[in-house]
């Protein structure tokens, strides 16, 4: 029995008892060919697991539920994601339709007596002003040069003839 058992998984043990059945018949009717008894059934009711056996396959379960879960929940943010790829893709194809969306958007916020607005700016409204700031930012003060005094002249310097 224990050589049949061992060749099987437990959940096979537990799921095909025909078949442990059967191969446990082919095995005894090797064994007992020789004296001349022939085995004419076989039949496995029951396999009693031990409280080990039992948490290990609390626990396989419990993991194989964990990676349906996971693979359910990767599968959704894909779903998610192509879903906005396709939005992207319309929104950028009608200028109006962003600006549709954002108006939108403002009244759904105005439905819930929110005091915020957002109001977003395209980046080419606000491209010009950010350059000003970085040539302001580069350019030196006028406080940073070092300019000679103006009653100064060339031939007022020391030593000049």
């Amino acid at each position: 029995m224990r050589a049949v058992l061992g060749q099987h998984t437990l959940d096979e043990m537990l799921s095909e008892r025909k078949k442990l059945s059967s191969d446990v018949q082919s095995i005894l009717d090797v064994q007992t060919e020789t004296w001349g008894i022939k085995v004419s059934n076989v039949e496995i009711r029951t396999v009693e697991l031990t409280e080990n056996m039992i948490r290990a396959i609390a626990k396989q379960a419990e993991a194989e539920r964990d990676r349906r879960a996971k693979i359910i929940h990767a599968e959704a943010e894909f779903q998610a994601a192509q879903t906005l790829v396709d939005a992207v893709q319309i929104l950028s194809s009608i200028p109006a339709a962003m600006q549709l969306r954002y108006l939108q958007t403002l009244t759904e916020i105005g439905a819930e007596q929110n005091s915020t607005v957002i109001f977003p700016m395209p980046l080419d409204i606000v491209k010009p002003f950010l350059q000003i700031l970085e040539k302001t930012a580069e350019a030196p003060s006028a406080a940073d040069t070092i300019h000679p005094p103006a009653s100064l002249g060339v031939g007022a310097l020391p030593g000049a003839a």
